[in-house]
């Protein structure tokens, strides 16, 4: 594989799938060294580029986190929080019992 992606061997790429893990069948070896010829030829095109003075980036946009101060706010009382609720029991919300048992 050292002379490149157009000497990969049908042998390379039972190796390769060995490493894997994949089981693949003979009538497949053939078209997978094709694909597996064609992704290194793109890595070979990326790696051809020149990035020297270009610093790495997370994001090809420049982004920014809006951040504002963590102050603790008064939350909603708890008539608020309760008057939409479909149903209640007491001072929660009643929901229909998931787990173990019937709905009540």
């Amino acid at each position: 594989m050292d002379d490149g992606p157009a000497q990969l061997s049908i042998e390379d790429v039972r190796h390769v799938a060995k490493l894997a893990r994949l089981a693949v069948p003979e009538d497949r070896l053939g078209p997978m060294r094709e694909e597996l010829v064609a992704i290194l030829g793109h890595i070979a095109q990326l790696q051809a580029v020149d990035t020297k003075g270009l610093e790495p980036m997370a994001h090809p946009l420049p982004m920014t986190n809006r951040l504002r101060a963590d102050e603790s706010r008064p939350g909603l009382s708890l008539s608020d929080a309760l008057r939409n609720a479909p149903a209640r029991h007491g001072d929660f919300i009643a929901v229909p019992k998931v787990l173990g048992g019937e709905s009540s």
